[in-house]
């Protein structure tokens, strides 16, 4: 599902949110309702895809969180009323990669202390943001953070490696890393909200909106 450029999204009024939040945020991009409709629609496809295979899907912190709960549990619910079982194992880890809205140049990863549960498994790693699509300024990141946690888990030798991101930002770059699975290709926006932060805020927003220059420079470390 594409969201084009010029898309202006909805007014803040149609909407209720956290009212510390006032002032900081120019509009919604996506509402939390069609997010969780758009997340359903992508573990009917991921149950279709999957065969038999037992999956362990490995949650990026701490943006992906809330998009990773709610991709296992509507996974669980297809499971539940239908014939054939899902056998799923959730293990965590973590990317550090933005300081304020700008990419680092090193990428620091965390967590994931038993990877070895991911042998001759099949490997879903569910991302809010696909982080290799941020640019900003002269740091371009394409295909960076995927191609480090990729290499990572490689070398446990799943029995496949899948991607599910509910987020990916539009690039002109003909090397960009594109997911498996991906609710909505979205413009060149930094965006929060959906668990989604700006140095630890809005990750309490359910809908994902755009944060303005005032909430930039109020929460600015």
């Amino acid at each position: 599902m594409q969201i084009s450029d010029n898309w202006p999204g909805y007014s803040l009024d149609l909407f209720t949110y956290p009212q510390h939040y006032y002032g900081d945020l120019e509009y919604v991009l996506i509402p939390h309702g069609i997010i969780v409709d758009r997340t359903e629609r992508l573990a009917k496809d991921i149950v279709q895809d999957i065969g038999d295979n037992d999956i362990v899907v490995l949650c990026v912190l701490k943006g992906g969180y809330k998009f990773c709960a709610d991709l296992v549990e509507h996974i669980k619910n297809l499971s539940r009323n239908s014939e054939r079982f899902i056998s799923m194992k959730v293990d965590f880890v973590r990317l550090k990669s933005y300081h304020n809205d700008q990419s680092m140049q090193d990428m620091q990863i965390m967590g994931g202390d038993d990877l070895s549960k991911l042998t001759g498994k099949v490997s879903f790693l569910c991302f809010l943001l696909a982080l290799f699509f941020m640019f900003y300024k002269d740091i371009v990141g394409t295909g960076r953070t995927m191609k480090v946690l990729l290499n990572n888990i490689e070398e446990y030798k799943p029995k496949m490696i899948k991607v599910a991101s509910l987020l990916v930002k539009r690039t002109s770059r003909p090397d960009g890393y594109r997911p498996d699975y991906y609710g909505f290709e979205i413009p060149d926006l930094f965006v929060v909200g959906y668990a989604l932060d700006y140095n630890e805020h809005f990750r309490d927003l359910n809908h994902i909106c755009v944060i303005n220059d005032h909430g930039k420079a109020k929460y600015r470390v």
